[in-house]
């Protein structure tokens, strides 16, 4: 069987979803101006894909496992199809929300769905380097919502983006549910909806995964919420860039983040051929990054690019948890372990896309500025605070010494 029949349709699904998950930090001014928007309410905007996102984990993790990647992923992707097109012709904030919302539960299979099938085809010494390039295919679609969306911005609207992002969810869709193979002739996995269940309780009740969990969920939350919004507006209300500037720095950010994926993924790799456990490969790219956002949150503008393009290579070191996590589970159960681990990574980046624009809110609109006109204050409240969680999840990893990983 070629693997390019597995990776491709399923790189293809993620492409689009990280496109249309980061193009509003591109879009935001757009936004802002033409419905006035706070940001309290531009974080709640963009976060609706997340909070979506997040609800569909636990139900999505039963899918997986028991009607297969191929199916599911083929079946969600209509519903993103649908919320782009509503997101296009809304006029008004509930309309986008509810066209976001939708986008973030017809992609919310992309990656696990991927994950998923890579378990059930590939052998297990090969998972934590194809994950990688299954998130530098994600990481490709960052790099279009860029700099390409900027100069697409040039000859259409943030409406015509949508439609067309709405199109390519249909055309996805149908290439994963044609191209994907079916597993030994049947995608469906036996076994009762409550052994399916139990399956979820006993990932939650496992002393692995809340060791894991806190500094995954901490890191990935900052990662996500700030990578798909937050870093465009920092750019231009705290450093002072202009738009076309700040799209050329988002799309380096981007390229920096493919490195990572296929950099994390090649390094765990090779370290696990010398004993080396994955999941301590991903504390250490987490620590970094943490490490990392410490200017940010000093606003320190003296290097900006170089910056924040390590942001965006050590902000995948999270990802490394998706491949370490389901070894202590039986394979079958894989769907719920990584979508177990990702209700808490997107329902926590919800929280943080939002909370941050709550965070900024609080002090008053510096007005006059190039882009969204933030005060820089609120950036700095809001870095500290996402830093302290993921100082925090990072020291629970360390002290939890009950789950043996």
């Amino acid at each position: 069987m070629s693997i390019t029949r597995i990776f491709v349709p399923f790189a293809l699904g993620y492409f689009l979803s990280y496109l249309v998950r980061v193009v509003n930090a591109v879009i935001a001014p757009d936004l802002v101006a033409e419905l006035g928007l706070t940001a309290a309410d531009l974080g709640l905007l963009t976060s609706a894909n997340f909070l979506a996102f997040a609800a569909a984990q636990l139900p999505l993790g039963i899918l997986l496992d028991r009607y297969g990647p191929r199916r599911t992923e083929s079946v969600l992707l209509l519903f993103a199809a649908l919320g782009a097109f509503l997101f296009a012709t809304a006029t008004s904030a509930p309309g986008l929300i509810t066209g976001r919302a939708l986008i973030g539960l017809g992609t919310s299979a992309c990656l696990m769905a991927a994950f998923k099938a890579y378990v059930l085809w590939l052998p297990s010494e090969r998972i934590p380097l194809v994950n990688g390039l299954q998130m530098a295919a994600g990481g490709l679609g960052a790099v279009v919502g860029t700099v390409p969306v900027e100069m697409a911005m040039t000859v259409t609207d943030w409406r015509g983006l949508f439609f067309v992002f709405g199109g390519l969810a249909l055309m996805f869709s149908a290439i994963i549910f044609l191209v994907v193979p079916r597993r030994h002739g049947s995608e469906t996995i036996p076994g009762t909806m409550t052994d399916q269940i139990s399956g979820i309780v006993e990932v939650f009740t496992s002393p692995q995964f809340w060791r894991i969990a806190p500094m995954t969920i901490a890191s990935q939350s900052m990662f996500l919420g700030t990578q798909s919004l937050w870093s465009g507006p920092w750019m231009s209300d705290v450093a002072g860039l202009g738009r076309d500037t700040i799209a050329h720095h988002l799309l380096w950010i981007a390229i920096a983040m493919v490195a990572g994926f296929l950099g994390m993924g090649a390094i765990a790799e090779r370290l696990g051929r010398l004993g080396v456990k994955t999941i301590h490969v991903a504390f250490t790219g987490i620590l970094v990054f943490a490490i990392v956002q410490l200017p940010m949150a000093l606003q320190w503008t003296g290097a900006v690019l170089p910056m924040w393009m390590m942001f965006g290579f050590f902000g995948t070191a999270g990802i490394l948890s998706y491949a370490a996590l389901p070894k202590f589970f039986p394979p079958e159960m894989t769907g719920r372990v990584i979508t177990g681990l990702n209700v808490f990574t997107f329902g926590g980046a919800f929280a943080a896309q939002w909370g941050m624009g709550v965070i900024i809110n609080l002090w008053p609109n510096a007005g006059g500025q190039v882009g969204s006109g933030y005060a820089p204050e609120g950036y700095q409240a809001a870095f500290a605070v996402m830093l302290a969680l993921q100082v925090a999840g990072l020291a629970w990893f360390m002290v939890f010494r009950r789950a043996k990983v």
